[in-house]
């Protein structure tokens, strides 16, 4: 990770709310994306909150990234916003045999009409 200008947090970054095994054993992240999670997590927090500013390019670049997602090119802001989408986003539930109802419009024995040519 020696080819990023970021700035390592001054602590590891964790989120035991929602990721509370991890970022990789949530099933979510991958290890290389968990590491970059860890390790510049707390930089990417603070300056997405304005408690930092920026000091190099691409710490400006990731702010713009926040306020613009489809402008992200690198790892570690795609990481973010997929952080941010999984942690802050809402989550989607799936079920086998859930259905929604059918509406009372949707009978057709009205409509169907038996009719014998001979």
């Amino acid at each position: 990770m020696s080819d990023t200008e970021f700035r390592h947090g001054k602590k590891r970054f964790y989120d035991n709310t929602k990721f509370p095994r991890g970022f990789a054993k949530s099933g979510d992240f991958t290890l290389a994306e968990e590491e970059l999670l860890t390790l510049y997590g707390d930089t990417m927090l603070g300056l997405e909150t304005g408690e930092l500013s920026p000091t190099n390019s691409e710490e400006k670049h990731f702010v713009k990234v926040i306020e613009n997602p489809g402008k992200a090119k690198t790892k570690l802001e795609r990481t973010w916003l997929k952080y941010v989408q999984l942690a802050r986003g809402r989550k989607r539930f799936h079920t086998l045999n859930g259905r929604n109802k059918p509406e009372t419009s949707d009978d057709y024995s009205e409509d169907v009409s038996l009719v014998e040519e001979d």
